[in-house]
């Protein structure tokens, strides 16, 4: 890397010159434009810098149906945007009296692990991470990177998510450690998501609405090492997941039961297509000479 300000060349991948700490300039992943040290999105193509702009890793088959997507208009998300979004939320069941039998050290070497596979299995099917609390986290999927298959992109993610902490719990078992299980809920809706200036030139990207509330109560009424969706969700990933009915549930600070289904595992289905087919496709009309 040149420096633009004293002329010595650095490695790649810094932040600040070696010889005079002037800051380099940040490269879109997506478009290669080199925007200002501070810019939050790309000057060129709109994108966010701090996500990465290139279509998911492909390692199983469910990956088939990852495409990358157009990212919303900055302007907008400063101010205010209305976006069909499917929120996740994901914590450590028992980390209360985990860390309270735990030094604050110990505890902390057995939930970062874990955090951290919450948090790449989101990373890997685009996802957002709006919030880590510590012993779980808050991603949205659909915003800030727009993806037309974000429900099916979160319960992906949820099961990455619960069959890496499954082989994590393992090793810790095998090591005479105390397990640790997850549980996971989502829904579907839509939400005013913005961003909000905290200081120090810092942002915080954060939805407004009903649907991630109504994610987080799925998540309460999860098994250890379980993943409960909302119908909304149910309605967008049927065939592309396997779902058993929970059927209506009562939730606190929600005046109607809520109907629930369980995610079991993937479905039969990786491709609109197939969706198409299985329900019917449209008759040809008025092909009878070509017939």
């Amino acid at each position: 890397m040149h420096c633009s300000n004293c002329g010595a060349e650095n490695p790649e991948g810094l932040k600040f010159c070696n010889e005079c700490a002037a800051p380099f300039k940040r490269r879109c992943a997506k478009c290669g434009f080199e925007n200002a040290p501070t810019a939050k999105f790309c000057g060129e193509c709109a994108t966010p810098l701090n996500i990465a702009a290139t279509a998911p890793r492909s390692t199983q088959a469910s990956d088939q149906a990852v495409h990358a997507a157009p990212v919303a208009d900055p302007e907008k998300l400063a101010n205010g945007e209305r976006k069909t979004v499917t929120a996740l939320f994901a914590d450590i069941r028992g980390s209360t009296e985990l860390m309270e039998r735990l030094d604050p050290e110990e505890a902390r070497a057995l939930l970062d692990p874990a955090l951290r596979l919450m948090i790449d299995a989101v990373n890997h099917y685009d996802g957002y991470i709006v919030q880590s609390t510590g012993d779980g986290i808050f991603a949205l999927f659909g915003a800030p990177v727009a993806h037309e298959d974000h429900p099916q992109r979160a319960l992906y993610a949820a099961l990455r998510l619960q069959e890496e902490l499954k082989r994590y719990s393992a090793r810790l078992r095998a090591q005479g450690g105390s397990p640790i299980e997850a549980r996971v809920g989502a829904n579907t809706g839509e939400v005013v998501v913005r961003s909000i200036q905290t200081g120090g030139g810092h942002s915080e990207y954060a939805p407004v609405g009903h649907t991630a509330n109504l994610a987080s109560r799925m998540q309460t009424i999860a098994a250890s090492g379980g993943i409960v969706i909302t119908a909304n969700t149910s309605s967008l990933a049927e065939g592309y997941f396997r779902l058993r009915s929970l059927g209506p549930v009562s939730l606190k600070g929600i005046a109607e039961p809520v109907n629930a289904y369980e995610v079991l595992g993937l479905g039969p289905l990786r491709t609109r297509l197939q969706r198409a087919v299985g329900r019917g496709l449209t008759k040809f009309i008025g092909r009878d000479a070509e017939l």
